[in-house]
Parts: structure tokens; C-alpha cells; sequence
């Protein structure tokens, strides 16, 4: 099968905003999606992009994404982050997914960073073995800690 991974373009945001949905779905949080076309836009492709998105053509429709922007640590400095990487349920296996990911660490690799990192639900079993497999490491000693608007608000009024 012919497809091209290629950085995403303004274009893209509709496609890309209906594969976010389709893997807030899979992850049994439909409603949890937020974010807007137009805020998509504007981080995206403004004047200062927030973040880089890599699709997967295939005959001129996008069937995968891969959502990363820069980070800076502490101990590494310059980092990748991969927020997500998404294939419609009826492409994969045809290796969009893989081709994506690896599009994200030729990206990490050429702007020089020392660490790419994401992260992936305990019980998403055919993604960890895939990370794994590509010889990521998958730690399981941290927490990924959150804040909603809501309970930051709550927070600073009450302290």
C-alpha cells in the first residue's frame, strides 16, 4: 500500500481533530475532547507554533497523526514530547503507525534532543508491546500527574 507521512498543514486540523476524537473513543472518553478546529489552528499553524503534526496520506485522505512539541528537562534539556499518535481503527496494520513514529524520532533526532518520551494507558497491551518492542523503555515507577482548569481554579481560591 502507497502512503506519505508529511508535516501536517492547516488543511489537516478537520482530519486531525476527527482522528483525536476517534482516539478519545477508544480510550472510553468521548466527551472528553475540548479542544477546537480553530485552537488547532492557532497553536498549530499561527504566527508561534505551539506544536509540530506529522500525517498519513493515503489517496489524499489523512488516516494517521502524530502530535509532538518540545519540552525542556531538567536533566536532558531539549526534549520531544509525542502527545499522541493516532491511526484510524480501519488502517492499522497496513504500517501507518509505525511509519509515524518513526517520522517522530527522525524529527527528535534532527532538532538535536536527547530524549523523546509519551505516555501510553496500562491497559493499551498492543501499544506498550510495540514500544517496547522498538526498544523504548516503559516505566512503570511514575506517575503522570494532572490538573483540570476546574481544580486549578479550586485550588488558588482556596489556598
Amino acid at each position: 500500500m502507497d502512503f506519505i507521512i508529511r508535516k501536517a498543514t492547516v488543511n489537516d486540523v478537520p482530519a486531525v481533530l476527527e482522528l483525536i476524537q476517534q482516539l478519545a473513543d477508544f480510550e472510553k472518553e468521548p466527551g472528553a475532547v475540548e479542544v477546537t478546529l480553530k485552537e488547532l489552528e492557532q497553536a498549530g499553524f499561527g504566527d508561534s507554533p505551539q506544536f509540530t503534526c506529522f500525517v498519513a496520506e493515503v489517496n489524499n485522505s489523512i488516516h494517521g497523526m502524530a502530535l509532538v512539541y518540545f519540552r525542556f528537562s531538567t536533566w536532558k534539556g531539549k526534549t520531544v514530547h509525542l502527545e499522541d499518535l493516532i491511526v484510524h481503527k480501519d488502517w492499522r496494520r497496513k504500517g501507518l503507525g509505525v511509519a509515524l513514529y518513526k517520522r517522530v524520532l527522525e524529527y527528535a533526532k534532527n532538532e538535536g534532543v536527547r530524549r523523546v518520551e509519551w505516555v501510553v494507558l496500562d491497559w493499551n497491551t498492543p501499544a506498550i508491546n510495540f514500544y517496547k518492542k522498538s526498544g523504548a523503555n516503559v516505566l512503570k515507577d511514575w506517575y503522570t500527574v494532572q490538573m483540570s482548569e476546574q481544580q486549578i481554579s479550586y485550588y488558588l481560591s482556596s489556598n
